[in-house]
């Protein structure tokens, strides 16, 4: 079977199997881990089936980080809140739930295309180009994780509840964990553009172009922007940090607001 085919597979296979006891327990504990573990045993597939040459290592290091660092986050999290409120009205059907975790699978195998295709090189080379990726990777993982975790110890404490978050990074990007998704996954795409033959480049482009359009355009800044107008947009002082704060790029302006 093709490589990139079996990824399609074992991604959706892996979340249909952790579907099956979320299902049945009505737990989202499992939700968001799987999405995690999935991007794991994925890239470590690929990476022992390809010659694990050194960029093949760097590829490997880089998911597992990105993937150790938010199936923690998210365990820690969902252990916290007991349950996730986007499942509330789903995780009672079973086909409304299953189609979730469907898309939840795709979602890993579409966002994986440029590392899977890395694996694929016999003979991979590391460029300019790769090494300005490892450090968009590296920066924006570190930006989603300073974000994540800044919001959740924020929304921890009694008196911030029903505040929007305008602290650390917050203060300067309305949606900085967001900025950082993005960047770790256009990072990973420079990181193996280089070592891309025919039209991969083009098929592994889809992995950011992917994930700025599902966070920009679908599931993400969208919903959430909606549900924060719903709470607090006729509050002059939220209208005010709309105003100043950028949805997700920060400016000079906001950067210097976010370092007072």
């Amino acid at each position: 079977m093709n490589f990139i085919l079996w990824t399609l597979v074992v991604s959706i296979v892996i979340n249909i199997i952790m579907f099956v006891p979320a299902f049945i327990y009505k737990t989202d504990k499992l939700t968001d881990i799987s999405y995690a573990v999935t991007f794991a045993v994925v890239a470590i597939a690929g990476f022992l089936r390809s010659e694990q040459m050194t960029l093949h290592k760097i590829v490997l290091l880089l998911v597992l980080m990105w993937s150790l660092r938010l199936g923690t986050f998210l365990f820690i999290r969902i252990n916290k809140m007991k349950k996730d409120v986007r499942f509330d009205g789903m995780r009672e059907y079973f086909f409304k739930f299953l189609r979730f975790w469907l898309l939840q699978g795709a979602t890993v195998f579409v966002v994986l295309l440029a590392a899977s295709y890395a694996f694929m090189q016999k003979d991979p080379v590391i460029t300019w180009l790769s090494i300005l990726g490892i450090v968009v990777f590296v920066k924006g993982l570190a930006i989603e994780a300073t974000a994540d975790m800044q919001k959740f110890i924020f929304n921890g404490k009694p008196k911030n509840k029903g505040k929007w978050i305008d602290e650390g990074i917050w203060r300067a990007s309305r949606h900085p964990n967001y900025l950082g998704e993005m960047m770790v996954w256009i990072g990973m795409y420079l990181v193996v553009l280089p070592s891309l033959t025919g039209n991969q480049w083009a098929w592994a482009l889809l992995s950011p172009i992917y994930i700025v359009t599902l966070l920009l355009f679908v599931s993400g800044v969208p919903l959430l922007e909606k549900s924060a107008d719903k709470k607090w947009g006729t509050n002059p002082a939220y209208k005010k940090y709309k105003k100043e704060v950028p949805s997700v790029m920060p400016t000079p302006k906001s950067i210097s607001r976010a370092l007072k």
